[in-house]
């Protein structure tokens, strides 16, 4: 696989095209050879005149190297790269750019900063790449950025179609570098790595000045992270916070209507909500966090109860915050409900200062909704970071869905949720959750007991032990 970048001036151009070896730290009368982790990169120049610099970056991929190194990654994730299908420009390509690029990347030159700092006319080539969706999918990444981008089809990998992709936009190089870094692995839709909470801070690195207003931020933001919502979500906030993002209206919630209805009949919404009332009444809690909020029903609950005297709703998606404070009417009814109650953007994932000094914290149907590689995050983030004195936490019950009709056999209750515990795993979690954090932990089912499978929700009552000492 491989990545050409050509540089063209114009006739009256005060600098000569030659210059590229400068801005890529490269020379370009000379062969440069690295090895990295996934195999060894090959650089040298195509073109080397005062009117066009072509400089070219090959990847040889080693898949003895990818398989036996130390860090190999699980199995199902390599096989795509390494077995089945030909070594097509992919995230492997993206982790040259940055072995090989870095200082070009980063936007500096040794010789030629103030060239480096100017937008040049570049073309850049990457060959073969597999698109996945329709070829217009090209257009649809690069021309929002002031490209034009043609994809050429080359043939079938048996699974999709290949092309050979070439943009022309005049670019800083870095910038040019940074929408191949991001752009190459979303195209092709797959990454060869484990994609983790850091690979969220790398990709706003990367799209600082262009992401959060490109207008296919949602799609490019969900396929770098390997369609991990809680990172997506995650990724979206902070574009968001930084003033970039719009809310998506259509966005459901964690309850979908389909949830609701499955769950209406034995008026499992309500109840749900009566007894994390009752459990936050029953303890006193003045001050409480909801996490997960959604548009605002438990906290409309809570306005009503005069021992509440503060409450945050926290949530990630825009949409969902919008609708809490439009169904508030924060916005209209004065400062005394403005004084207790807000709403704010906030991943569950990442610690927040604005989550400590409450008396209690929520989570109504929401850990389910998180990946379980996530959890560890929402721990340390919530029983470790914040330390808040009461954790009231439901989340459904596996196995009564076998009650629900239409439900069918092994399905979940909503098409986002990421696992669904029994009552056994949702204990065994929670009591580790104490044991480690310095909480006590009781349980309560929510809902109409039946039989051997219990009621249709379940809730952890974490209490802090004021003695513990804190853990991990």
């Amino acid at each position: 696989m491989q990545v050409e970048i050509t540089l063209e001036p114009p006739p009256d151009a005060a600098y000569s095209a030659r210059d590229l070896g400068f801005l890529l730290g490269k020379h370009p009368d000379r062969l440069f050879e690295r090895k990295i982790s996934v195999g060894k990169t090959l650089v040298f120049f195509t073109s080397s005149t005062s009117q066009k610099a072509a400089a070219l970056l090959y990847l040889d991929v080693d898949p003895i190297a990818m398989v036996r190194g130390p860090k190999r990654h699980a199995a199902g994730s390599l096989s795509d790269y390494v077995n089945d299908r030909p070594y097509v420009a992919n995230s492997l390509l993206s982790v040259a750019i940055a072995r090989v690029f870095n200082q070009a990347l980063a936007g500096t030159s040794k010789d030629r900063q103030s060239l480096a700092d100017q937008v040049l006319p570049f073309r850049a080539r990457v060959t073969p790449i597999s698109v996945a969706g329709r070829p217009e999918l090209v257009q649809t990444l690069f021309a929002p950025l002031g490209y034009e981008a043609v994809a050429r089809p080359l043939g079938d990998d048996g699974s999709r179609p290949l092309f050979d992709v070439q943009i022309a936009g005049t670019v800083r190089l870095r910038d040019l570098l940074r929408h191949l870094y991001v752009l190459i692995p979303v195209l092709d839709n797959r990454k060869h790595y484990w994609v983790g909470e850091e690979e969220v801070n790398k990709l706003l690195r990367k799209g600082e000045g262009w992401l959060a207003d490109h207008p296919a931020r949602s799609l490019i933001a969900s396929r770098a992270l390997r369609h991990q919502r809680t990172l997506t979500s995650a990724a979206l906030l902070r574009l968001a916070e930084a003033g970039g993002v719009e809310a998506d209206e259509s966005d459901p919630g964690p309850q979908h209507e389909a949830e609701r209805a499955l769950e209406k009949p034995i008026r499992l919404h309500d109840l749900r909500l009566d007894s994390v009332v009752s459990v936050l009444r029953e303890h006193g809690a003045a001050s409480i966090l909801d996490l997960g909020c959604g548009e605002g029903k438990l906290i409309r609950r809570l306005t009503a109860e005069p021992w509440v005297r503060r409450i945050l709703g926290v949530d990630a998606s825009v949409a969902m915050v919008k609708r809490a404070v439009k169904r508030l009417r924060l916005s209209r009814e004065g400062a005394t409900l403005s004084e207790r109650v807000s709403v704010r953007l906030g991943s569950l994932t990442y610690a927040d200062r604005r989550w400590s000094g409450f008396d209690a914290a929520t989570l109504v149907e929401v850990i389910e909704h998180l990946d379980p590689a996530q959890l560890p995050a929402l721990q340390r983030s919530l029983f470790g970071r914040a330390r808040v004195g009461l954790v009231v936490l439901t989340t459904p019950n596996r196995e009564y869905n076998a009650l629900f009709p239409g439900l069918e056999p092994g399905a979940l209750r909503h098409a986002d949720h990421r696992f669904e515990w029994t009552r056994r795993e949702f204990r065994e979690w929670a009591e580790s959750v104490s044991a480690k954090w310095g909480y006590a932990v009781d349980f309560r089912g929510i809902g109409p007991e039946s039989g051997d499978v219990g009621s249709p929700s379940q809730m952890a009552v974490f209490k802090l032990e004021t003695a513990s000492r804190r853990t991990g």
